[in-house]
């Protein structure tokens, strides 16, 4: 009966273990029987544990003897493959707390094997940070052994020379534990192997996941998850806290005088000084290049306000050395109180960037705690709104073009036309100005396919009227992005010469906003053969030596300036200094927003090139190329009268206005030849009406 047990076990641990833990497993089982029930039980425990190293083709009990036997075996070279792979063999009986190990096991823990004879000894040696340890894995388990053990793998940390040592090495235990009689844990089998690399890498590979590499703080992935915790212990217990971002106002200066490195070094200096002024249970993060998160726990607002103005004076007091030298730093900071203001940490960091952008617009260093804003609502779906809006004009081709004339002052000719967006609404009836969704589109990145759509319909407009000359606005963000003004100079150069009836119109604001990108902008516009005008000149500071740098070749004067003009010494002044500026350069002049007769004359007798505003004509969706559209000239009906039948005409037939006594009629011969000539022209023009000249009478 043992020898038929022994031999079950054999087998069965022949399928799960190796070699060297099935002869342990076996010998301390048999040694559990006593003599009197085994005749020769060392002898025969001696002849199975040789057995089991050996394989030999030993016929099996009835219960396993049509099992297939294992190959040959040689216990030197398990015990060399053990050692050539790392690793050592234990058996500790928990009964005795005795450990056997196999010959290597020295080398690999790195100390004397009398050291960690039994189970108590070799805890002894175990770190007291670690997670777990083999006793709790198998003492404390819930699982149950079915019969073939309980499998587990651990990791902990080994200390070589004791827990007072300096000295350790990481250790993965692999194994399997099996029940007595009883069901508990009665032997565990098992192997060990140092994994120092594979451990120093995952920490690394942990640290990297949840901390920043240069200020060796939370990175903010790590940070959201504190956050929301906080916020959810906040809620839970009916409590308070909350969440600040601060900001370097200066960081891009540090970087362009002293270089990154020098930024790096203000950064960590940085984090290190908000640290000390932070309180024990409080949190801080890098939440972003020069930007640090912060939590605190258990924070009402008026314990906020403190806490932010100390972060404030612990920077703004005192300059940060570095190796090149002292730099000072200033701090904006957003924040606002959880979780009243917030329910989760996306949400929460979202506001506390929109109390930051609104302490960045004070001069000075400051901070600004987080208010529902009802007005800010409102914008945010205005520019929901506009959005919707502009994508759905630019599918539905409800974008159009409006022409506003501009007239040549010298001579009361139409020079140019400039052309202005217009939009239709829904339904395709109403045309409306689109200047209102032009500021959200830039603040949105929608204006650059705007200016594209723009640049198309006026490129088709010079294509289909010969005599059109146009002048088109680019916005700011298109002339100041290489990637997107590209594209409209690809559209006007596949051209031709349409490009020499286009100007394009740059606002002051954009030339001095990046000059350099700005004039690469402009050459390319010149070499195209565009001319180029400087909108809203004199609203900005645009200096000599950029104007004579850029190749424009003209300047529209704003508006604003251009307007009653009579009597107003300050705008005479600046206007007629403006017009001497642009004829000093050689440039074309241009007044804008004319509406009285008064400020044409004026202008006009100051020098100005061409006028331009409602005085001289609204803008128009109906191309004034257009044959028949003659909507702007309007001849009135005239009636010549004999002069020699004018005495018989009784005074109660005389007209209103018309003097009394002898009427004059010098130049009435040259009035009506001028008449004559001007329908010779209207015929001429339109050849398709031949009765121009009843319609003209």
């Amino acid at each position: 009966s043992v020898k038929h047990k022994l031999w079950t076990i054999v087998y069965q641990c022949r399928l799960t273990c190796k070699p060297t833990c099935t002869a342990l497993m076996v010998w301390n089982l048999g040694k559990r029987f006593p003599p009197r029930h085994c005749r020769g039980r060392d002898v025969l425990l001696n002849s199975i544990v040789d057995q089991v190293f050996s394989f030999e083709n030993t016929a099996l009990p009835v219960v396993v003897e049509a099992r297939v036997p294992a190959p040959d075996v040689n216990l030197p070279e398990v015990m060399l493959a053990l050692s050539a792979a790392g690793e050592s063999a234990y058996h500790w009986s928990i009964a005795t707390d005795e450990i056997t190990w196999s010959s290597h096991a020295a080398t690999i823990l790195d100390c004397a094997l009398d050291r960690v004879r039994d189970g108590k000894h070799f805890a002894s040696m175990l770190d007291t940070q670690n997670l777990t340890s083999r006793f709790e894995t198998v003492m404390r388990t819930q699982t149950r052994d079915s019969g073939e053990g309980v499998d587990f793998r651990i990791e902990y940390q080994f200390c070589c020379d004791g827990r007072d040592g300096d000295k350790s090495v990481w250790i993965e235990d692999h194994g399997r534990w099996f029940a007595g009689t009883d069901g508990r844990p009665c032997d565990v089998y098992g192997t060990i192997r140092r994994v120092d690399s594979r451990h120093d890498h995952e920490e690394r590979l942990n640290f990297l996941g949840n901390c920043d590499p240069l200020t060796g703080m939370m990175n903010r992935g790590r940070m959201t998850e504190a956050l929301g915790e906080a916020i959810s212990v906040a809620a839970r217990e009916h409590g308070q806290c909350a969440f600040a971002i601060a900001a370097v106002n200066n960081l891009p200066v540090v970087n362009e005088a002293y270089g990154f490195e020098v930024a790096d070094e203000v950064i960590v200096a940085l984090g290190r000084r908000l640290r000390q002024v932070m309180r024990g249970g409080d949190g801080i993060a890098r939440f972003s290049g020069g930007k640090f998160g912060i939590i605190l726990n258990n924070c009402d607002e008026q314990e906020l306000h403190a806490a932010l103005e100390r972060f404030l004076v612990v920077v703004r007091d005192n300059v940060i050395e570095t190796q090149h030298g002292p730099v000072w730093a200033m701090l904006s900071i957003g924040a606002l109180c959880l979780p009243e203001h917030a329910g989760d940490a996306n949400r929460a960091t979202a506001r506390a960037e929109e109390a930051l952008n609104e302490a960045r617009r004070h001069p000075s260093d400051t901070y600004v705690i987080y208010k529902p804003s009802a007005r800010l609502a409102e914008e945010r779906q205005l520019n929901a709104r506009c959005a919707t809006e502009i994508v759905h004009c630019l599918k539905t081709d409800r974008f159009k073009m409006a022409f506003q004339p501009l007239i040549t002052a010298a001579t009361g000719e139409i020079a140019m036309h400039e052309a202005l967006l217009r939009m239709s609404d829904r339904d395709g009836g109403e045309l409306i100005e689109a200047g209102h969704l032009i500021p959200v589109a830039e603040r949105l990145g929608l204006v650059r396919l705007i200016d594209r759509g723009v640049t198309q319909m006026i490129i088709d407009t010079l294509h289909s009227y010969p005599d059109s000359k146009l002048t088109m606005n680019v916005s700011a963000t298109t002339a100041t992005d290489p990637r997107w003004y590209t594209q409209i100079l690809d559209m006007i150069r596949t051209t031709g010469s349409v490009a020499q009836r286009l100007t394009v119109e740059i606002t002051e604001t954009t030339v001095m906003n990046d000059i350099a990108t700005t004039r690469k902008f402009v050459e390319s516009l010149r070499d195209a053969g565009c001319g180029v005008a400087i909108d809203d000149f004199g609203a900005g500071y645009t200096s000599f030596r950029n104007l004579r740098e850029l190749p424009i070749n003209m300047i529209k004067l704003d508006g604003s300036f251009c307007q009653n003009l009579k009597g107003n010494s300050e705008n005479e002044y600046i206007v007629r200094s403006l017009i001497d500026l642009g004829d000093k350069f050689n440039l074309k002049t241009v007044a804008e927003w004319i509406e009285t007769e008064d400020d044409a004359e004026l202008l006009t007798s100051w020098g100005i090139d061409y006028l331009q505003g409602h005085y001289f004509g609204h803008a128009s969706v109906v191309p004034p190329w257009a044959p028949g559209n003659l909507s702007t000239f309007v001849i009135a009906p005239v009636e010549v009268v004999d002069t020699a039948d004018t005495s018989e005409i009784p005074a109660s037939e005389v007209p209103p206005g018309v003097p009394e006594g002898d009427l004059d009629f010098s130049g009435i011969d040259d009035s009506i030849s001028a008449l004559k000539s001007t329908l010779e022209l209207l015929r001429n023009h339109f050849p398709e009406s031949p009765d121009i000249s009843e319609q003209a009478a």
